[in-house]
């Protein structure tokens, strides 16, 4: 049985900071977003106290939701990792 891949929506919060990044970053953010589609639980760590999951790429966080009963993952949140979390409680 193959794994169904999983589709990701991001939120317009994520869209932005992504939009105002280095290309060279903007563009590791976003292969590691799509490496993750197959297997996200594996990259992926439960954001403690919050539904949320978190992802790491270098420097910057992004809080994501996974719906496993429709293959969506959405990026709600992404940020610098000294605030990222500021507010997320």
């Amino acid at each position: 049985m193959t794994a169904m891949t999983f589709v990701v929506h991001w939120s317009k919060q994520a869209e932005r900071f992504l939009g105002k990044l280095p290309a060279e970053v903007a563009r590791r953010i976003v292969h590691k977003v799509n490496v993750i589609t197959d297997r996200p639980f594996h990259f992926l760590e439960h954001y403690e106290g919050t539904n949320f999951y978190k992802l790491r790429v270098g420097s910057y966080r992004l809080l994501v939701d996974v719906d496993p009963t429709v293959n969506v993952i959405s990026v709600r949140v992404l940020g610098h990792r000294r605030n990222v979390y500021q507010g997320q409680h």
